[in-house]
């Protein structure tokens, strides 16, 4: 989940010159996805537990190649005679590191991801064109994901969700928006905070997620950095356009 309740943007003032019609494109497919594809996603029945194993990507299948049974997922399966047998059979592993990217697993997930997708890609895709923006949106998702592999090398945890994806988006736009003002929930006091703080803010609480939390923070911090070096190569060959709402800069010393 790419959200924290302590620090919740709501909306930034940054005009774009064309629609965002790769933004709202994803966020459409999210949500058709959710409600119309997934089996279940707030239960936990044998049909969701299969769906999710063949269509997200898990740590364990990406280094070794092979699904997970569920003998390596729990140990007393072990005794029964299936145990020993894929989860999800003749599964495509690989392509579930962008299959992950559509999947979410509650509503308030959903809900959470497109609110900071619909802030923070419409300006991104502006400065990317749609092309280049959709190729960077699902590059960041997958490098999130071999990042969040990476970490947890024997987990047999699916990954769910675009937070990885997202979380590149926020990375460019602290590059190339840092002064834009951003209407942020601060606890329960509505701030208009620059960019970078409510980003820096963000990326910062990640380190800070519980042991026993379900979400994938080392996803977040992979694919933000993602999105800085993105966003600092783009930075060099063009700058972005002028943002009349935004922050002024401070101000240089005088002699």
């Amino acid at each position: 989940m790419i959200y924290r309740p302590a620090v919740l943007p709501l909306h930034d003032d940054n005009p774009t010159r064309r629609p965002a019609i790769v933004t709202i494109a994803l966020i459409v497919a999210c949500a058709i996805v959710y409600f119309f594809v997934q089996p279940s996603p707030a239960s936990s029945t044998s049909a969701d537990v299969v769906f999710d194993y063949r269509h997200a990507a898990v740590p364990v299948e990406i280094h070794t190649g092979k699904p997970v049974t569920p003998c390596q997922v729990v140990a007393r399966a072990c005794g029964q005679p299936d145990g020993a047998l894929p989860i999800a059979p003749n599964k495509r592993i690989y392509p579930t590191l962008l299959e992950s990217v559509f999947l979410h697993g509650s509503i308030a997930h959903l809900l959470g991801n497109v609110l900071f997708l619909w802030i923070f890609g419409n300006n991104v895709e502006d400065r990317l064109g749609r092309l280049r923006y959709l190729v960077f949106y699902l590059a960041a998702g997958v490098v999130a994901a071999l990042g969040y592999s990476v970490v947890n090398w024997s987990s047999t945890a699916p990954l769910l969700g675009a937070s990885g994806a997202i979380a590149g988006v926020m990375g460019a736009y602290l590059v190339w928006f840092p002064r834009a003002r951003v209407l942020t929930l601060l606890a329960i006091l509505p701030l208009r905070l620059p960019a970078w703080l409510v980003l820096i803010g963000w990326f910062v609480l990640q380190f800070f997620t519980g042991p026993s939390s379900q979400v994938a923070w080392v996803a977040h911090v992979t694919g933000f950095l993602f999105g800085i070096v993105v966003g600092l190569l783009v930075r060099r060959r063009a700058p972005p356009p002028p943002n009349p709402n935004a922050w002024p800069a401070p101000m240089a010393g005088l002699a």
